[in-house]
């Protein structure tokens, strides 16, 4: 640790964010929720015929299940973690990648659960929900993204919920219980 009492990732010795790093997160987290409004209002006004793409990983350890609370867009909703996908990124490159950025997941297999079509900050998304075991329940939440994440019990989810949540995560545990992979329309 350099003589300062800091790390190089710029936190102080007790493991608390430099006054720096506070900062720059409270400025991202801003920029995040004014990019979303305008990503909603662009959307309103748009009323594009396409189709948005995106992911939501169903991350389960043993009988509990990962759910976040986003510092943009509504932020008292649990929901499944996910993201969007860049173009010509497959559904599983999109979960490793946002399970990497947001909660510091890496090394799990994913495997498809369903394909759903979500309406997401007034846009139609076509949503690829994928299901991965993980083998300890480390997190490492991005705080610019992500308020809050944490295991819950699969019958002790919390209130409010995103609407897709109660679906996924009982689509991932029968999944799980019948080593079968589904998707809607089957």
């Amino acid at each position: 640790m350099p003589a300062s009492g800091r790390s190089d990732r710029g936190e102080a010795s007790e493991g608390r964010p430099s006054a720096p790093r506070r900062a720059r997160v409270a400025l991202l987290r801003i920029a995040y929720r004014i990019a979303y409004r305008l990503l909603s209002i662009y959307s309103l006004l748009r009323r594009k015929r396409g189709r948005g793409r995106g992911v939501k990983c169903v991350l389960v350890h043993g009988d509990s299940v990962v759910l976040v609370r986003h510092t943009y867009g509504p932020r008292r909703l649990w929901h499944v973690p996910g993201g969007g996908l860049h173009r010509g990124e497959s559904t599983i490159a999109a979960a490793h990648r946002e399970m990497r950025e947001e909660l510091g997941v890496d090394g799990v297999t994913y495997h498809l659960l369903a394909e759903v079509d979500l309406r997401l900050a007034h846009r139609n998304v076509r949503i690829g929900c994928v299901h991965a075991e993980l083998a300890d329940t480390v997190l490492h939440p991005d705080p610019v993204e992500i308020a809050e994440a944490r295991f819950f019990a699969r019958d002790a989810l919390p209130a409010p919920l995103g609407k897709e949540v109660r679906d996924l995560v009982s689509r991932a545990f029968a999944t799980a219980a019948t080593s079968t992979r589904t998707t809607v329309g089957q």
